[in-house]
């Protein structure tokens, strides 16, 4: 196959100016930038955004304006257990399904109980490859799953951070009193 001259367009780049040819007035403008930057990064400043951990957790910072601290903030997951005391999940896959990073997984079996067909057997998530979207319990139909204000969990092994169906049926327990942030 060969190509027709008549089918190649040229195109010519538009020329620069004269103070685009210099770089000059960018350069100094980014530079001005890094240095606002730079000294407004010691305070307290606009910029500043350092938070001295662990003396100063999210939970002891002041309210923002225009509403509360924190309330898009998302930390380790947790089952929901329903009024009986049960896991209020009903395996339905949607939240391992539209997971990006893929760190949910789900065996469903059939339900003991007469109110739904199944329940999870065996529910795990990799917190380590979790990227805290929230978007499992935005799948969620029954809130069987949610994100908590924790965020300070730590592991000894890669192992210790995948959290079972037990474990976030613990992370309920403990956390269902707390008041979000």
């Amino acid at each position: 196959m060969t190509i027709r001259s008549e089918d190649i367009l040229n195109v010519d780049p538009k020329p620069m100016s004269a103070t685009e040819a210099v770089y000059l007035p960018n350069i100094i403008k980014g530079f001005g930038t890094t240095m606002r930057h730079f000294f407004t990064s010691f305070g307290q400043g606009r910029t500043s955004r350092v938070m001295q951990y662990p003396e100063v957790r999210r939970e002891h910072l002041p309210v923002e304006k225009g509403g509360q601290h924190g309330a898009n903030f998302r930390g380790v997951h947790r089952l929901n257990r329903d009024e009986a005391g049960r896991v209020k999940c009903v395996a339905c896959m949607m939240c391992p399904t539209i997971c990006p990073a893929r760190c949910i997984h789900i065996q469903a079996a059939e339900s003991p109980w007469d109110d739904r067909e199944k329940y999870p057997a065996k529910f795990e998530i990799d917190e380590l490859r979790c990227i805290y979207c929230g978007m499992c319990e935005e799948a969620c139909p029954v809130d069987a799953i949610e994100l908590t204000t924790e965020y300070d969990i730590v592991g000894a092994s890669r192992q210790e951070m995948i959290f079972d169906k037990e474990k976030l049926l613990h992370v309920y327990d403990v956390t269902i009193g707390k008041k979000p942030m």
